[in-house]
């Protein structure tokens, strides 16, 4: 959660279990550190776990995912090193589902799609560019080519349309499934195809108004690190928010699955493990 001050409070923890916790980011804090005295998720879970569960000392906590800075919405960390490596794992073999909204300008000439490019870096600036087939040279693993800064990447990510406004001012919400996960893909992915996200500054409109970009991190899946069972959570973003107060009642609903019952206490526990596992 955010207060109306700008700074972050306490996180808005939706699960959690002996290997896993699911929070939401707020637009605008990291997702890890970097360097700067800006908050992170890293940091204000640890301290919200610290005190929660009076767990004195350093509190092991593993990044599997990031999203942007200005992007809000569900992240999963490891709570212990299995939770987080078999987190890892699902990603690397591609069980690890992601979805997001997105606001955009316009509306595409299709309900739904899928996009693809080839993307390149450049590190100085931090910034992601679409490159034709033939800009770049010698095929690689993973669909990259070229070397250092001139290495592009296949990026793809599929669309549907969810709604769209009937203003003079045509916005349409957008449900987007990765194929692939690029650094920036998807706003650049969209800017490239027409359609800039609302509030995206860097890859959409310079003079947008918007304060806060509008991707949202709605949906994720991924297989319980310790016990058959599928974990899907959804949590849509605050809707009373422009722009996505135009679409209040077509955003998807939350949906949030129990954490299993408490097992009893243990005697002990190693430093990166909360408790046993269920």
């Amino acid at each position: 959660m955010t207060p109306a001050d700008g700074a972050p409070g306490r996180p808005d923890v939706v699960y959690e279990d002996n290997h896993v916790i699911v929070a939401v980011k707020p637009p605008g804090v990291l997702s890890q550190p970097d360097g700067s005295p800006a908050p992170d998720m890293l940091a204000l879970l640890k301290a919200d776990i610290r005190e929660r569960h009076a767990k004195p000392g350093d509190v092991f906590l593993g990044l599997v995912h990031r999203l942007d800075r200005p992007v809000g919405g569900l992240m999963v960390f490891g709570r212990t090193s299995k939770g987080a490596s078999r987190l890892s794992e699902q990603i690397r073999g591609h069980a690890f589902e992601k979805r997001y909204l997105a606001v955009v300008h316009g509306r595409p000439i299709q309900d739904a799609g899928v996009l693809t490019a080839r993307l390149v870096k450049d590190s100085a600036t931090n910034v992601v560019r679409r490159v034709d087939r033939d800009d770049d040279a010698g095929d690689g693993p993973d669909g990259e080519r070229g070397e250092g800064d001139r290495a592009a990447r296949d990026a793809s990510l599929s669309y549907r349309v969810l709604g769209a406004t009937a203003s003079t001012r045509t916005l349409s919400l957008l449900e987007i499934s990765l194929g692939t996960g690029r650094g920036h893909q998807i706003r650049v992915q969209l800017a490239d195809a027409g359609l800039p996200i609302v509030g995206d500054r860097r890859y959409g409109r310079p003079d947008d108004d918007e304060q806060d970009i509008a991707l949202w991190s709605f949906r994720l899946g991924f297989d319980a690190p310790t016990r058959p069972e599928r974990l899907v959570f959804q949590v849509p973003p605050p809707d009373a928010r422009p722009p996505w107060n135009l679409f209040a009642g077509q955003l998807p609903p939350r949906s949030v699955p129990q954490p299993p019952a408490a097992p009893p206490a243990a005697s002990a526990a190693s430093p990166d493990e909360p408790g046993p596992t269920p």
